[in-house]
């Protein structure tokens, strides 16, 4: 035989795309859920006769579960592999969405309470959701692309409101604030049937041919559901201690709880600020709030191609991720003007401008699916997650305290821009090199 007339080897499938198209569908009812109130709270708040503190600690309800579930949800993962924990928390979380449509039907429970214990148990369950993302990526991307593979489902948190918030808006206003929480619980209910069907490691995949599956195996991909050899699961003191005192992670984690400020602003308050502050009727707020989660939506994307071009041009992993990181903070600062724009149309465009920042910055992720020991990543991502998501606590409390002592959420937006100066102090002082971490 010839050199002509080898078999010409096969090319690579593309099944690792399909993949994060799902987990970015997945990723956009999850945080669609989330939003749900922020959404019908205004409708809600009225009907309900609810204070803006009383609403500050049901939108934080969420944030209280999530943060100290993530541990858990992370040792959960390690242990018993993506695929089943996953499902199991999408049809939860979409039960208890569900569930908050009842509320004040039934005489005798307070409402505050159930509410507040409803949006915990929302937290609770999706507790696992963005590790499992992490550890997902890990083992179907090799390293070069993982940076647009997690802004991709990251991204995600901004087009939940591009996608739903006119569509829940719409349902408010015809239908009742209740209807919103009906119909996001029977569609995660219809995705978790979705994802059981098509989720799978590389190596099990049926779209996934040999050479795709040599691409991802030689770009330092991990297994997506084994656990770890001679242990019960990914947790132990000892390894929660490595990464609690680790001072790159430490700069991590701070980062990431000031990036997640912007994000609980916007999925919590936002678009009751346009309601309360700026007068807008509850249609007007869903598109208006959708023009800024669009603009955060493409600089997600933006900068995770951004990054995994330096990082290819460079071979420099510090850089890749630093510099969109500084220039999207940079961006951010966008919403401190807000505090003082006279214009409504003013106040969507500094947001625009704020949120596609926000969106480039948003590299957590693709900083975890990099550092985390090969023997955890489940764990190492719950804690990062943790750190992130106590914004989701702190953040709609505070707000709600600044809007109710002042009358004004001029003090509540420079408050969340403060956090993006905080959030380059820790990458530029703290993180250092950003590298995989081993253990002994």
């Amino acid at each position: 035989m010839t050199p002509s007339d080898a078999i010409p080897a096969p090319k690579p499938s593309y099944a690792r795309y399909w993949l994060i198209a799902l987990l970015f569908v997945i990723t956009t009812i999850n945080y669609a859920d989330r939003s749900t109130f922020s959404i019908a709270g205004s409708a809600a708040s009225e009907a309900l006769n609810l204070s803006p503190v009383q609403m500050g600690f049901i939108l934080s309800a969420f944030g209280w579960a999530y943060v100290a579930a993530q541990v858990p949800g992370g040792a959960l993962l390690d242990r018993f592999g993506v695929k089943r924990v996953y499902i199991g928390a999408i049809v939860l979380w979409s039960i208890f969405t569900a569930l908050q449509g009842f509320v004040g039907f039934i005489g005798g429970l307070s409402i505050v309470g159930s509410l507040f214990a409803l949006r915990f148990l929302v937290g609770l369950a999706e507790a696992p959701s963005f590790p499992g993302n992490a550890r997902i990526v890990a083992a179907w991307f090799p390293a070069a692309e993982r940076g647009t593979a997690s802004a991709i489902f990251n991204s995600a948190q901004y087009f939940a409101l591009v996608a739903f918030a006119p569509l829940m808006s719409w349902l408010v206003h015809d239908f009742g604030w209740r209807s919103v929480f009906f119909f996001m619980g029977g569609l995660g209910i219809i995705a978790a049937m979705v994802f059981a069907k098509f989720i799978t490691g590389p190596d099990k995949h049926p779209m996934v041919n040999g050479a795709e599956l040599q691409v991802i195996q030689a770009g330092g991909a991990v297994s997506m559901e084994a656990r770890v050899a001679g242990t019960k699961g990914g947790f132990s003191l000892a390894r929660l201690k490595f990464l609690l005192t680790n001072r790159m992670l430490l700069g991590i984690y701070l980062a990431q709880y000031c990036i997640n400020v912007l994000t609980y602003f916007f999925v919590t308050w936002f678009p009751i600020y346009l309601v309360k502050e700026r007068g807008l009727n509850i249609i007007q707020a869903g598109f208006a709030a959708a023009a800024p989660a669009l603009c955060g939506f493409i600089g997600g994307l933006a900068g995770g191609i951004i990054s995994d071009y330096l990082l290819k041009k460079t071979n420099n992993i510090s850089l890749a991720r630093k510099i969109p990181i500084f220039i999207g903070m940079a961006l951010a600062l966008a919403i401190i003007p807000c505090a003082w724009a006279g214009q409504e149309w003013v106040v969507i465009a500094l947001m625009a401008v704020a949120f596609f920042g926000k969106g480039i910055a948003s590299l957590g992720w693709a900083v975890v699916s990099d550092v985390s020991p090969k023997e955890f990543i489940g764990l190492t991502g719950g804690v990062f997650n943790m750190f992130g998501n106590a914004a989701g606590i702190v953040t709609p409390i505070v707000i709600g305290y600044i809007v109710a002592a002042t009358g004004s959420f001029d003090g509540a937006l420079i408050y969340v821009g403060i956090h993006c100066v905080v959030t380059m102090l820790a990458f530029g002082l703290i993180t250092g090199k950003i590298a995989r971490l081993k253990i002994d």
